[in-house]
């Protein structure tokens, strides 16, 4: 495969051939009070603001969702033959996502790399409102894809 064809949308693969480049998205979808809601109580952020009264605002944490939504699309042959473990994160929540709100998610591998035996990788991901591009949320994802057995034979 050319490189200048890796660079698109991994279609059809599994998320554990994701590598440098590979483009994941956009997904679009409105943020409803019901997804908002059941996030929250999902993960006891029982706060009014959550739990869809008053001004109702998804919780900043939905984040992940969105990764797993990119995935899906993306990668629709599932995890591959290697599970993937959620291994940190760090999220820029630039304003709150209100209900109602169109959103846009497009990610990016930014690095694929190999350490301890461990294949690791980086996605940047941005939440963006559909209607005007404003950045919502900006996310850097690090997921471990596999452990390779050491040299001695163990393994975990």
């Amino acid at each position: 495969m050319a490189d200048s064809e890796r660079k698109t949308v991994a279609t059809g693969r599994y998320t554990s051939d994701l590598t440098e480049g590979d483009e994941l998205g956009p997904v679009e979808y409105t943020m409803s009070r019901f997804i908002a809601r059941e996030y929250g109580h999902a993960n006891e952020l029982h706060h009014p603001c959550f739990q869809g009264l008053d001004d109702a605002i998804a919780p900043p944490t939905l984040v992940h969702i969105d990764k797993l939504r990119l995935y899906k699309v993306a990668c629709p042959a599932g995890a591959g033959p290697s599970a993937r473990i959620h291994y940190e994160f760090d999220a820029t929540i630039h304003e709150p996502i209100r209900v109602g709100t169109r959103i846009r998610t497009r990610g990016r591998v930014t690095q694929r790399y190999t350490r301890n035996g461990r294949d690791y990788v980086i996605t940047d991901m941005q939440m963006r409102a559909a209607d005007d591009d404003r950045l919502l949320i900006s996310y850097r994802d690090t997921v471990i894809l596999s452990f390779k057995a050491q040299a001695s034979g163990a393994s975990r």
